[in-house]
Formats: C-alpha cells, structure tokens, sequence
C-alpha cells in the first residue's frame, strides 16, 4: 500500500468505504485487507485480465455524480471481459485523490459496489493515494479454457453485427457540455446511456459458440473496428444505412450528425463481433434469451486494414475524427 496517508488514513478509508464492495464470493479465500488477495480458480479454466484508467477531465467532469462515475468504472471494465466472452469475477482499484471528502467517497462507493454486485464481482483489493482525482481499475473474469474470443480471428466473409443501438452515450456526452439539445424524454435516455452504461456480460458468453472475433466499443466504430482488422490482417465495409439508431438520437439530430455520432462517437460499450457464414442461422436464436437487438452492419474483406463505408451500393466519404490520447 502507498506510503502516502490521506487525511483519515489510507487503511480506515479502505475499510471504510471498500470492504465489502461487490456480492460475496466463495472463491474470495483472502479479499480486501491483505498484503494481496487469494483467489481459487476453477478448473479447466484461464484468467482474463483487463485495465482502465479514468482520469478526471480526461474521462469524466470533475463535477459528475459520484455514484455514476462508480457504475461506469466498474462497467467500462466488465465490458472487455464480456468482449472476449469471460465471467467477471473480481475487480482491484487504485485510486487517487486530491483530499478525503467523505460524501463524494461514499457515493461513488456505493455505485460501485451495487454494480459490482450486479455483474456476480468482488473488489478484492488495491491501493489509494494522494495526487489528482483519477481510478485505475483492473477487473479479472474467467473463461472456459481456450475459448475466449480474440480480436485476431476475423477471416474473410465473416458478417459483421453489433449489439444495441449506437451514437446515444456520443449524443449524451454533448447534451451535458451544452453542445447539443433533447426533448426531456429522449434527454433521460441519452444522458443515461452516457453516465449509466452497460455491459453485455451474459450475451457476450453466448458469442463464444459462434463469434470468430470480438471487442467492446469504447471509442466508435470507426476508431475500434480498426483493431479487429489490424490483429485479423483483414479489411471489412460497412453499410451506414444498417448502423442501428435510436428513436432518440435519430429525433435530436439530424442524419448527418446521428452516423457521425454512431461512427466516432464512442462510449457505447456495446459489443462488435464477427460471425462466420456457416454459424449465422443458430445466431438468432442463440442470442434470443438476451432481449439485445443485434445488428448485421457489413463484412470482413481481404484486403488488409481497408476499411471501407458505404451508403447501400454508394461509397460513404466520411473522415473519422476520434479522441486520441497522445496526438
């Protein structure tokens, strides 16, 4: 643990506030409050482990609901494990902060925690320090050994779907800086997708009987679909006219502006998958039980890392304009 105490001290804030964040797990032998944590792994099965980080104005205002930013900390993370078709299990939280207030602490606490509970996780450890607000979190999940889906399996022909609707959470994100308006009832569900995100936990282990490859979108299609295609040296098109829209964003908007937000917008945390040929008639009702439209939007092609958009039979110009970190 950091050598640096907060005002309370670093171990009477973990204790707390974390102790007991998430549901019970019989496979927690050692949890919060150790050195490190002990984990039972289950046979015949591997470890999938994945990181974020969310720096305040970076990722989140510094004046967001604290409540909503644990929910979309643990969410974000559950998401990559749902990706690659794993059962999230446990999460680990280093977190940063500029002083111990303790109202904002207990709120962010309790919204992760109820979701970490939600998605059958345990925090199970981590560290806390002194510094600008920002929260690592890494979250680990288990999958049935050999079967997690990797980017790198796309082959040629392979349909290309995505889960839910896309371009909402992008649309959100401009209502709270004032940059765009929403009637009252689609400004709820806009601003819902944004803070209140979800991860596609159970249908993402469904896909590992038929995906060939899979990643959650977090930075739009257009900034993540590049990375299928990268690690799958193949290239793929889409047709915008298939992009699936809300209600909501197709009202607030106008269509330019909602393919924008569904291209580049990010922050959907929905899931993209490829699907071979011979797999496509079981997907259906595969994924009927999940109540998650899901949307065939193109196809893995051969050449290498192209990236093709199209309107119907039409090519789409369309230049992607996404967030980069290090520009």
């Amino acid at each position: 643990m950091s050598a640096f105490l907060l005002a309370m001290g670093e171990f009477e804030l973990i204790a707390s506030f974390f102790a007991d964040a998430g549901i019970a797990r019989q496979d927690v032998v050692v949890g919060v409050g150790d050195d490190g944590a002990v984990l039972q792994m289950r046979d015949g099965y591997d470890l999938v482990v994945t990181t974020d980080t969310m720096v305040s104005g970076t990722h989140f205002f510094p004046d967001v609901d604290p409540r909503a930013l644990g929910h979309k900390l643990v969410t974000v993370n559950v998401s990559d494990l749902a990706a690659m078709g794993a059962e999230p299990a446990w999460l680990s939280l280093a977190l940063t902060l500029p002083k111990v207030d303790e109202a904002w602490l207990r709120q962010f606490a309790a919204g992760l925690a109820e979701t970490a509970d939600y998605y059958n996780c345990r925090l199970i450890g981590g560290d806390t320090t002194r510094g600008p607000l920002s929260m690592t979190m890494i979250a680990k999940g288990q999958v049935p050994r050999g079967r997690a889906i990797t980017r790198s399996g796309a082959k040629v022909g392979d349909y290309i779907y995505v889960t839910g609707t896309l371009g909402d959470a992008a649309l959100g994100l401009k209502v709270c800086q004032g940059h765009a308006q929403a009637s009252k009832k689609h400004q709820a569900h806009l601003l819902q997708r944004f803070h209140f995100p979800s991860a596609r936990v159970a249908l993402g282990q469904a896909l590992r009987n038929v995906a060939s490859s899979a990643m959650d979108l977090s930075d739009g299609l257009c900034g993540d679909l590049p990375h299928i295609l990268r690690r799958s040296a193949v290239g793929a098109y889409i047709d915008v006219n298939k992009l699936p829209l809300s209600q909501a964003l197709k009202d607030s908007c106008d269509h330019t502006t909602a393919l924008n937000m569904a291209l580049s917008g990010g922050e959907d945390y929905e899931l993209l998958f490829t699907v071979p040929e011979s797999k496509r008639g079981s997907l259906d009702v595969l994924l009927s039980p999940y109540g998650v439209p899901v949307s065939c939007i193109g196809r893995i092609t051969g050449v290498a890392g192209k990236l093709e958009l199209k309107a119907g039979e039409q090519a789409f110009d369309y230049q992607h304009q996404g967030f980069v970190h290090f520009p």
